[in-house]
């Protein structure tokens, strides 16, 4: 697409020829900006001393097999069943704050603060603070990913500031104490080996984790209800029988996933789908088209959460930099499915409502989603 200066790929089994092969297609581009910053913008980041660097979803692949074995091992099943009851209770405290008035907004009355909270817990982050971290990061998609006006990119990078200073100080009380907690455990490899990561690449996992590992889930909750609801019969399902909710999460992230696209850059000539792409080149991979690809997902733009196969999906991306977080991802998805679904049977679509999406070329997730019940 000249336009855009990408080859984009749609197909699935061309994206999984991408994802594996990093050597040839790299992750460097991931967080790029892709409006570049303005001056004034850049002076600010430049002048708060946002130490930003490559981490684990951009970062070489042989730094990347380093730095994810570590992090990545870390992320226990254990440690993601331990915030399991926390998140059950907080999702119950949010349904309890509107279920009497029998209409809401899901996403700005639970799903906007709800997986910040999960994510904060987790990390071992003060959950006081985590709304205030989630409105800090709320522009961060549209100035990465999107078109900004020049204002945009100043205030970002102002909340970016203030994030990026709350981040410092939540390593550096950690460093001083390490909790029971995931942070905690990163706090203690360092400890006795600081030849494994710098104190510095610590702050820069939590930074993106404390942004990834929510705005993510919020958007693909929404997305998810937003079908079920739109498909009846699914919905009553889910209601009568429980045991379908993984399997409807994973068919949630499928069919319309929060994360539809990645970008790479080829490090060398090679061949995508027959066609020959030059060193050098930027890569766009769709991956949204390839959850849906007909050779893959037989009636593939329908919504079933019987599907057979929906978990190949790649909502959460493929090969070396799946992404670690998933565990816990599907796990908020779940609860929030099992408490909403038997809390309130009877929710339904308010009639008339338009929906409205970010305007990024990687985000998608519906901006409100207006409910009620009887």
């Amino acid at each position: 697409d000249p336009e855009i200066d990408c080859w984009v790929v749609f197909k699935f089994d061309d994206i999984i020829q991408v994802f594996r092969d990093p050597e040839t297609f790299s992750a460097a581009l991931s967080r790029h900006p892709v409006t570049s910053i303005c001056p004034a913008a850049a002076e600010i980041r430049d002048r708060l001393n946002i130490d930003i660097e490559p981490t684990l979803v951009d970062e070489n692949p042989a730094t990347h097999r380093h730095h994810r074995k570590l992090f990545g091992d870390a992320f226990t099943p254990k440690r993601v069943a331990e915030v399991a009851p926390r998140i059950r209770e907080i999702v119950n405290r949010y349904i309890d704050s509107f279920i009497e008035d029998r209409q809401a907004d899901l996403v700005s009355q639970m799903l906007y603060e709800v997986p910040a909270l999960a994510v904060f817990i987790f990390l071992g982050a003060p959950d006081d603070d985590a709304v205030l971290v989630k409105n800090l990061g709320s522009t961060r998609g549209i100035v990465n990913w999107g078109k900004p006006s020049e204002d945009e990119q100043i205030k970002m990078m102002k909340d970016m500031g203030r994030h990026w200073d709350f981040t410092k100080k939540l390593v550096a009380d950690a460093l001083v104490q390490p909790g029971d907690n995931y942070l905690g455990d990163m706090v203690r490899m360092h400890r006795e080996d600081p030849s494994l990561f710098t104190v510095n690449y610590l702050r820069n996992v939590m930074f993106l984790m404390q942004f990834a590992g929510h705005e993510t889930t919020t958007q693909a909750s929404a997305n998810g209800i937003l079908h079920l609801l739109q498909n009846r019969d699914q919905w009553n399902a889910l209601c009568k029988d429980p045991s379908l909710i993984p399997n409807a999460v994973e068919e949630i992230l499928r069919m319309d996933a929060s994360i539809f696209a990645w970008r790479r850059i080829t490090t060398r000539k090679t061949i995508i789908g027959g066609k020959s792409i030059p060193e050098g080149s930027k890569i766009l991979l769709m991956t949204g088209s390839g959850n849906h690809d007909e050779d893959q997902f037989p009636n593939g733009e329908s919504f079933d959460i019987y599907r057979s196969n929906a978990k190949r999906h790649f909502a959460f991306g493929n090969g070396v930099h799946f992404c670690m977080g998933a565990p816990l991802a599907r796990l908020e998805m779940r609860i929030i499915l099992e408490e909403i679904t038997q809390r309130l049977p009877s929710l339904r679509l308010v009639k008339g409502q338009e929906w409205e999406y970010l305007k990024t070329l990687v985000f998608r997730g519906v901006q409100k989603l207006r409910v009620e019940w009887d």
